[in-house]
């Protein structure tokens, strides 16, 4: 099979290439990405280190260079997004331009195109607080009302529906998946645990927003990636226009990574540092994963204890990665690495 991976060398992107290789020897794969400030080639393979991967630096949002770049594959694995909620809190603009636009112009080119299996990966930020209908906490399901918090969840919510649509209106074979917080190696350290090891490592506050309760469940970006691969390889056609929730069932607050962090390092619970809490900031995400579990026999092998140290151990001993993400100068990452030297007043 020959797979069109947008956004792959980017985080979840550039592990689930990896996993293709090691786990599926047929397949190969076409990382199609523009390179922005999450984007890495150093997140890939070196290149030319095997004939199953290849590299196309493009945009989504191009319309001739996406429908050049998908003849000939049978499958599409759209990663590529804006992702960051505080990025997209100062600057929707760009959210809805490469999430909902740019998803869109990939969905037009699969369905002129036949592609076999269309594998859209959104988020659980689309639904807002996990709760049922009646408005009581619990992990959120499949079939619950997207309410989204921000303006990068609103745009993953806004792409996610459109790629069902194209289901329901055309019939092209999309599958959806919805995931709770990803961590793991590659990950840009402007996101919550990278930050906080980094910030260890060198001494500085760590952030916590608000009161620092606020709860999200974790996976291993090795598991979700896992998730990923069998449901892009299910050959069942009644998998075609369904969603499923990706998770693990490890909530965590962000007071309790935080504090994980530090003792791991043998840093001083000292370096916490509360900071004003974000606008539209949700409360709890997590997912109900009964469904991919009994459809397709998933289930998250990786305990948080064992990946967070598995996690912290790679951004020890990866220093030259680290060094060629700071050399970019990113002025917001700058901002964020030091967001904990300004204390809130709570």
């Amino acid at each position: 099979m020959r797979i069109l991976v947008t956004g792959g060398a980017g985080f979840i992107g550039s592990n689930f290439v990896r996993h293709l290789l090691d786990h599926y020897p047929s397949d190969d794969i076409l990382v199609f990405d523009l390179l922005t400030y999450a984007g890495n080639l150093a997140n890939l393979p070196s290149l030319p280190s095997t004939a199953r991967l290849s590299f196309i630096h493009g945009d989504i949002c191009d319309e001739q260079t996406v429908a050049q770049t998908m003849a000939g594959c049978d499958a599409v694995v759209h990663f590529a997004a804006e992702t960051h909620v505080d990025r997209s809190l100062l600057n929707a603009r760009d959210f809805m331009a490469t999430n909902v636009q740019g998803t869109y112009i990939l969905l037009e080119a699969a369905r002129k195109h036949h592609i076999q299996r269309f594998l859209y990966i959104s988020t659980d930020e689309v639904y807002g607080n996990a709760c049922s209908p009646t408005g009581t906490s619990r992990p959120s399901q499949e079939t619950d009302t997207l309410r989204p918090l921000s303006p990068y969840a609103a745009s993953k919510a806004g792409a996610d529906t459109l790629a069902f649509s194209y289901w329901a209106s055309y019939g092209l074979p999309v599958i959806i998946t919805r995931s709770s917080n990803n961590y793991g190696p590659y990950q840009y350290p402007e996101k919550q645990l990278p930050l906080f090891i980094l910030n260890a490592l060198e001494d500085r506050p760590l952030p916590i927003y608000g009161d620092g309760q606020h709860s999200r469940d974790w996976i291993h970006v090795y598991d979700h990636v896992a998730a990923l691969s069998l449901l892009l390889h299910q050959s069942e056609s009644n998998m075609d226009g369904e969603i499923f929730n990706v998770g693990a069932h490890q909530e965590r607050t962000t007071l309790e990574n935080a504090t994980l962090v530090l003792k791991s390092l043998e840093k001083s619970p000292e370096q916490i540092s509360f900071v004003q809490d974000r606008l539209g900031h949700v409360r709890r995400h997590a997912v109900d994963t009964t469904k991919i579990s009994q459809q397709v026999g998933w289930q998250a092998k990786i305990s948080f204890e064992e990946g967070i140290k598995q996690t912290i151990e790679w951004y020890q001993t990866h220093p030259e990665w680290i060094e060629g993400i700071q050399q970019k100068q990113n002025d917001f990452l700058d901002t964020a690495l030091h967001l904990g030297e300004m204390r809130s007043t709570r």
